[in-house]
């Protein structure tokens, strides 16, 4: 078993898709960042390396088995034990994971670069751990767990904002109240105004959908911002992520 030492961790929490899992130049400030004294270091296949980063299935029992207490926590001059911590990667992708206890990656986390060439040095030339697992059902993306493409390219920052649009859209769609669904489309795109006056609620919310789900522009932010305007729980997820209020 390989082993890191003094490892830097920043803990991402029930994230099922690996582009929320963000890397060290996207870390911030105010994040929590803890210290693993020691920690187990896996070489796995790319297709249970993928299962790891991209959901929150069961692990396979025999890598549990395999890392069971083998990490530890250093936290104010204390070592704590933890019962199934590791770092996984497959000669590319390198990934921190602590199950909290259960048996599900409920923690992940990258690395600093200087630890990722660490990795990269360290298994260049052992071979994979074979560690069978049942990948149960293809991966379902939807609109609060949008697929990766549409997350591409854009900074931690404008993914959370895509992320509450995306929850203000999906709560917009639950009402299906067309003169409100008219009124947002409107706010996106005023030049077809004429044209939706006589669409049913569905069309015109697919047409808002299809047309803002990719990328992210200052007319994404402007949208997000109208949609959420009155509504006190995303106000304040919006705060959080533009650091200042709804206008």
């Amino acid at each position: 078993m390989m082993y890191l030492h003094d490892v830097w961790v920043n803990w991402f929490e029930g994230e099922e898709n690996g582009y929320n899992v963000c890397h060290f130049h996207e870390w911030r400030k105010d994040d929590k960042i803890e210290l693993l004294d020691q920690v187990p270091l896996i070489k796995v296949s790319p297709e249970l390396y993928q299962y790891i980063e991209n959901d929150l299935a069961d692990l396979p029992e025999s890598l549990l088995n395999d890392v069971y207490q083998k990490a530890y926590l250093r936290r104010n001059h204390e070592r704590i034990q933890l019962e199934y911590c590791f770092i996984v990667t497959d000669g590319i992708g390198i990934l921190a994971v602590d199950t909290i206890g259960y048996q599900i990656p409920m923690r992940k986390s990258r690395l600093i670069p200087r630890q990722e060439q660490l990795v990269y040095e360290m298994i260049e030339d052992k071979v994979v751990e074979n560690y069978p697992f049942t990948n149960k059902s293809e991966k379902n993306y939807h609109i609060l767990s949008p697929e990766p493409i549409l997350m591409q390219g854009l900074t931690r920052k404008e993914r959370q904002l895509k992320h509450l649009l995306f929850m203000a859209l999906d709560q917009l769609l639950a009402t299906k109240n067309t003169a409100q669904v008219r009124y947002f489309y409107t706010e996106w795109a005023p030049e077809r105004y004429q044209d939706i006056q006589t669409k049913p609620f569905d069309e015109i919310w697919n047409l808002l959908y299809d047309e803002v789900k990719i990328g992210w522009t200052e007319k994404h932010e402007h949208l997000c911002e109208a949609l959420i305007k009155g509504q006190p729980f995303f106000e304040k997820l919006w705060e959080l992520q533009n650091g200042s209020k709804v206008n």
